[in-house]
């Protein structure tokens, strides 16, 4: 008897180290997880896992599910995990698209800038990742959590339900790095960019996640983005455009050109402005417009409203905010419960204030917008 017992422990410790050997980035990323303060939707995770960027891009990945299906890949290692997310949809299947708004500001006081951004969509619950990688920059990035399956009656309150956390590193919508160098991204509906170059594909939010763990400036963010061909997803239908602000006030929006096989436009900063600004419309030249215009962007949004409100604010101020005025600036703008023509109804999930030089972010949740929550890099 005492032979099978001491023959059932060994096994049972070898089955430990196995797991722990296998998953241990995993388990240790997953017991990080938590809820912020006493907001129910508003999660954090210090990322301990490994992941590979370069296997990523050698996937060739240009849709959201075979990112999904690398995703589960990499989690499962060969076990069947299921994972689902809001923005994979059947061909044909209409999806609604986030809005945002997203400006850099020079301070009013002290050196340096300020990176505001709206997240509008709807009330979904949000993460808050913290990535050191070894081959990298540490970045602090916030995601949409039903990206990646859950939603206000789907939290992850027990450790087999943080699984789908894990996503989040592939999944970033805003975010800073260690270098001062932020990004966001900006839906455009119908404009799905499908670059078809000959280089490696890289998807909606994988480039963002590039630009962050990679890039320390926006000439080094656009020299990485001549590298690859980016690729939205066709089937769902929406297409994007970034923003990338460096610590050294130099901002780019990242466009591409539907009438020109998706070739990448680029919109700096003007020269001699303290700020600039990105809602969900195109400002390359060739589309820009002042009226509203579904071509180009999102009128159910009220995309240009945005534009307008947020530039009169910055012009007012001369692009050189306090802190509290880079908050007042996403608050002229935020939603709370805007009804669409078709009965969709949109919120800001979140908005968030980044300092480039103190590499903090400041963010209020649609769920409690009166209070700011501080994370700090």
């Amino acid at each position: 008897m005492k032979k099978v017992l001491l023959w059932i422990v060994g096994v049972l410790a070898a089955l430990c180290v196995a797991v722990a050997c296998i998953w241990g980035g995993e388990i240790r990323t997953l017991c990080t997880v938590h809820q912020v303060g006493d907001n129910p939707y508003l999660y954090e995770m210090q990322y301990k896992a490994s992941y590979d960027l370069d296997d990523l891009i050698s996937k060739d990945i240009d849709s959201n599910a075979k990112l999904l299906e690398y995703v589960v890949g990499r989690v499962g290692k060969g076990l069947p995990i299921k994972l689902k997310s809001a923005q994979v949809v059947e061909e044909g299947e209409d999806v609604t698209v986030f809005n945002c708004t997203s400006f850099q500001a020079t301070k009013a006081e002290g050196e340096g800038y300020w990176f505001g951004r709206n997240y509008d969509y709807f009330k979904n619950p949000s993460m808050v990742t913290v990535s050191r990688p070894k081959k990298g920059y540490a970045s602090i990035a916030v995601s949409d959590m039903s990206h990646f399956g859950y939603g206000l009656d789907n939290l992850p309150t027990k450790l087999l339900k943080k699984v789908n956390c894990l996503a989040a590193i592939y999944a970033p919508v805003d975010g800073i790095n260690e270098k001062g160098l932020c990004t966001s991204i900006m839906a455009l509906p119908h404009q799905a960019a499908h670059q078809e170059s000959g280089l490696h594909k890289v998807g909606t939010t994988v480039i963002m996640r590039l630009f962050l763990d990679r890039c320390a400036t926006v000439p080094e963010a656009l020299d990485l983005l001549s590298m690859l061909d980016v690729c939205h997803d066709t089937v769902v239908g929406a297409g994007y455009h970034y923003m990338v602000a460096d610590a050294y006030g130099d901002v780019a929006v990242i466009e591409f050109d539907k009438e020109d096989g998706w070739k990448t436009m680029i919109v700096n900063k003007p020269e001699g402005e303290n700020a600039m600004l990105v809602t969900n419309h195109l400002l390359s030249p060739k589309y820009y417009t002042t009226t509203p215009d579904p071509a180009v962007g999102n009128p159910h949004s009220r995309s240009w409203w945005r534009y307008e409100t947020a530039s009169a604010y910055l012009k007012e101020h001369n692009g050189t905010l306090t802190f509290e005025q880079a908050q007042e600036c996403l608050a002229q703008v935020h939603w709370k419960d805007l009804i669409w023509e078709d009965g969709t109804v949109e919120d800001t999930q979140f908005s968030n204030v980044y300092d480039q030089q103190n590499l903090t972010l400041s963010l209020r949740s649609w769920y409690d917008y009166d209070t700011t929550v501080p994370f700090k890099l």
